[in-house]
């Protein structure tokens, strides 16, 4: 079976599995209404526009190509929900460091063509894209938690909390410092690093009904 077939399967298989095991997020609460600035507004998502590449390994460049081409290819895909800023949602959001690591793991034996110190971005969206629109899909739902502003605050509150994502799965929440803000998210694959919210990327789009969270990882969906 092929890594993508392996991937799609996989992935749908452990969202049924996981469905009954989902609990309800914890939602941030606001003294006042939040706005409807949508997270494809607030990343600057436009389908058809082709990627923008940089040097900086540490912005939202290869999940929001990632974004675009699935909306490009498949309007109607449930990613949609990312740009429409009336419905609660959170999402996890790889750096493009993430997905250069995703990348070396996945394409062991071509994994210096990625880059090290500086990421090849072109590089790491060509492979990612090669796994197909669907796979792109699915990993990118296993990034949003739907029905819910989770907010820092939130976020630290929630510990052992499973959150259900659109893609079906889940992902746990391990706060392992309260003090020092530092979560962990654990997802299905037990044998690679689970990856962590970065400090400094806390509450993007703060204020609005959908909220993002920058990680160190990309959450993998499967055990690959």
């Amino acid at each position: 079976m092929s890594l993508r077939s392996k991937f799609v399967a996989g992935a749908a298989a452990a969202g049924l599995a996981a469905t009954t095991m989902a609990v309800a997020a914890p939602a941030a609460s606001a003294d006042e209404a939040l706005g409807t600035t949508s997270l494809a507004e607030a990343l600057g998502v436009v389908p058809g526009s082709g990627p923008d590449f940089d040097r900086n390994p540490y912005d939202f460049d290869l999940v929001t190509a990632a974004i675009e081409t699935v909306l490009e290819v498949k309007p109607n895909s449930p990613v949609g929900l990312l740009a429409n800023g009336s419905a609660a949602a959170t999402a996890f959001i790889p750096n493009d460091r993430a997905f250069q690591q995703l990348a070396r793991d996945l394409d062991r034996a071509n994994k210096w063509k990625y880059g090290f110190f500086r990421v090849n971005e072109k590089r790491v969206f060509n492979f990612v894209a090669s796994l197909g629109v669907d796979t792109v899909e699915t990993v990118l739902l296993y990034h949003v938690v739907p029905d819910a502003t989770i907010d820092k605050k939130a976020a630290k509150g929630a510990d052992g909390a499973q959150l259900a994502t659109a893609q079906g799965g889940t992902i746990e929440v391990d706060v392992r410092s309260k003090k020092w803000n530092i979560i962990r998210l654990i997802d299905n694959d037990p044998n690679d690093r689970d990856p962590y919210i970065v400090r400094s990327k806390f509450d993007i789009n703060k204020g609005n009904m959908q909220i993002a969270h920058g990680i160190s990882q990309v959450l993998r969906p499967i055990d690959l």
